[in-house]
Formats: C-alpha cells, structure tokens, sequence
C-alpha cells in the first residue's frame, strides 16, 4: 500500500511479503550511514578543539551533566552543590541506568567512569539509530526508516548524541519500545519502558505510549468481539491478553521505583523528586516561563532575530506534530511524540538545554523523512552530506562555546 500524498508505504501497513532478511541486517545500512555521520562530526570537533587547544575527549566527557553522572557513578547518590542564591543542585535529579552502566563497565574494563559514560553513549547512538530505522520502515517504508536516521543524525544540536549524557540511551529504549508496540511485542514494550523509566524523567512517555496502545487493543478487541457474536477470547487468546497486561504493568516500574525511593531518601513522600528538581528550578508551567523568555528577546534588535528563530523553530515542531497526525501515524508515535513535545517546551528548565531535551522525540521527523525520500537518490544524499556538514561545524562551535547546559 502507498500513501497517494507521499509516495511511500501507508502508516501501519503490513509488508507485502516475508522480509528478504532480519531486522537488524536490513538496519545496517542506516546504522553505518549514522556511524559515518557522527563520525564527521567527532573529526570536526577533533580539529576545531586542537585548534583552540582544548580537548574534544573533555568536552565529550567532562562537561555539564556528564560530570553529574560520573560522580553518581563513582559515589553513588547524596552528593549536592548549595548555590549563592540559595538553590540547592542535587544529584538526585539524576536517574540510575547511564550511572550503574557506567560503573559496570568501569569494573570489567580498565575505562574510567566518564570514558564508560562515552562508549555507552556511543552504544546506545547506534542502537537508537538501529530502533528509529525500525520504527520508520514499519511505518513508512525502508527508504523513509534510512532518511529518519540521517535527519536525526545532522540535527544541529546531535553532537549531544556523542557525549557522555543520556539522550541516546534513553532514545534507543525508547524507540525499541515503540517498536515493540507497532508490532504487538507487549512484555519487550513494558520492559523497556520500565528501563526508559530508569533513564530520564522523560520517561513518563513511554508509559503512556504503553498505555494508551495497550487501552486502544483491549476496546478494539472487545468491540470486534461484539461484532462477531464471539467470546473476546476467540479475537484475543488469554494468553495475549495476559502479555497485554503484564506490560502494562512493567512499563511505569522504572520511573515510579526511582521517584518512590528518592522521595523515601529525601523524606518528603512521593512528591519529594519534584523537590529536588525544584532545587534545579526545574518545574511544569505549561510554557509560560519558555514565553517570557521569548518574548524577552524582542527588547533589542539582535534579541529579535533569536526570537523570531525560536517561535519558528516551535512553529514548525507544531506543523510536523499536526502532519503526523493528518497523515496517520500510528497512536503510539503520536502519544510519545507528544508528551515528549509538552515536557520539553512546556517545562521552567533551563532554556538553553531544551533543544537537547527534544532529541528523542524522532517521531517528529517522519514527514520530512518522507519528503526526503521522495528525491532522487543523487539528491537527497546532497542534501544530507550538506546538513551533515553544517550539523558537524555547528556542533563543533557550540562544544567549544556554551555547549548544552
């Protein structure tokens, strides 16, 4: 089936045969594709650094939140900084999973915490871009699986994706569990949630994406049930059914286990997380503190132009998001999408660090995916090795600046 408006296959729709071979090998062009493409980015950011006499290995694993993880790693929790201002940063805000694989690696190779930090990043970059292969070729076809993994590639901010942090990891989960789900894998969705749950807080949109998939199956099995005069069994086995709730059950374990025992160290119950993230002056204000912020920036003429970049650079999110829905992708997507969209945008965080925070939300480049796979050859792959390009110089000029807070 195709989708007279793309040109690609139709959301959803199954193959028209058995696949000519496993996942995984069908994967590996775009992974090595990805490979190549942070590969030149790391070589940019190599001769940029020297040039400056800096260090591209520090700026990869020793800067920002890549030292947070490193000290949980090595001394586990309770370790918190009291600012000037009186904010206290605690390393609580951190979740265990980058930490505790960063700490097993250190103890079975002679790798330091943070240089196990960045072979996990490393990793969990190409497993996340095996998974967002996987993801766009049930969706769309193979050939929009490929141009979804390059789009994620030459994002401007992917550098993130190379570092010692834990958006590639947490973005691998995340699209294996949505794999999974597009594919009826019900318990390697639930556990890989929970994992995702382990990750980082946004987490909480694989759980959903779980929930509102697995509440969407039961309605549709019990109304096909209806139709047919038939027992819900006959349409969905006990022991589908059983899967179906046992990974609506594993997904939230993550997430939930690590907020209920921050909450029981902090002794402030189960809200006591959104405390500590309070310290970080992190919170949930539906976007009004990110408006201000904006709308700050018209109060010079140079402000201006970063203004009106930001309100398109959210315009267009919006335009995606809605041309997901428009061209039917899959609840699931659509879910984690969103939820991914409305804790990075919506959130008090630290401004400068909400393009890093919108990395996992792959989802979102389906459309241009598929715009870019309606080229020709020749020319999408000008157009990439362009974007891979000005993706690699910016990265190196922005590790080498502000880089991501």
């Amino acid at each position: 089936m195709t989708d007279l408006s793309t040109g690609v296959a139709a959301p959803h729709a199954p193959p028209p045969g058995p696949p000519a071979a496993p996942l995984l090998r069908r994967a590996a062009p775009a992974v090595l594709a990805y490979a190549a493409v942070r590969a030149l980015g790391l070589v940019v950011l190599a001769v940029w650094s020297a040039a400056r006499g800096t260090s591209a290995l520090t700026l990869l694993t020793g800067r920002w939140d890549s030292l947070w993880y490193t000290r949980v790693a090595g001394l586990g929790y309770g370790y918190q900084v009291r600012l000037p201002n009186g904010d206290v940063h605690s390393n609580l805000a951190f979740f265990p999973l980058l930490p505790w694989l960063e700490r097993l690696l250190h103890a079975l190779t002679p790798l330091s915490y943070a240089h196990a930090g960045l072979v996990v990043s490393l990793v969990a970059s190409l497993c996340a871009a095996a998974g967002i292969f996987a993801v766009g070729e049930r969706v769309y076809g193979a050939r929009v699986g490929l141009c979804a993994v390059l789009l994620w590639a030459v994002l401007p901010v992917a550098a993130v994706q190379s570092m010692a942090y834990s958006e590639s990891l947490f973005t691998a989960l995340a699209a294996w569990a949505l794999y999974a789900l597009l594919t009826g894998r019900w318990v390697s969705a639930g556990l890989l949630a929970a994992l995702a749950g382990l990750t980082r807080p946004v987490g909480g949109a694989v759980v959903a994406a779980v929930w509102v998939a697995a509440a969407v199956s039961f309605v549709r099995d019990r109304s096909a049930a209806r139709t047919d005069g038939a027992r819900p069994s006959a349409h969905a086995p006990a022991h589908s059914a059983a899967r179906r709730l046992l990974g609506v059950l594993l997904a939230p374990l993550g997430a939930a286990g690590y907020v209920l025992w921050v909450g029981r160290r902090t002794g402030e119950g189960p809200l006591g997380y959104l405390d500590v993230q309070a310290g970080w002056r992190n919170g949930f204000d539906g976007g009004y503190a990110f408006a201000c912020f904006v709308a700050g920036k018209f109060t010079s003429f140079p402000g201006a132009l970063a203004g009106v970049g930001l309100i398109a650079g959210v315009a267009l999110l919006l335009w995606l998001y809605v041309t997901g829905v428009r061209r039917g992708q899959p609840l699931e997507l659509l879910v984690y999408t969103g939820v991914v969209l409305a804790l990075a945008l919506c959130a008090s965080s630290y401004f400068g660090s909400k393009p890093r925070l919108l990395l996992p939300a792959f989802p979102v480049l389906l459309p241009l995916a598929a715009a870019l796979a309606r080229l020709r050859t020749s020319r999408s792959a000008l157009v990439t090795v362009g974007l891979a390009i000005v993706s690699a110089v910016y990265g190196a000029f922005w590790l080498n600046g502000s880089g991501p807070p």
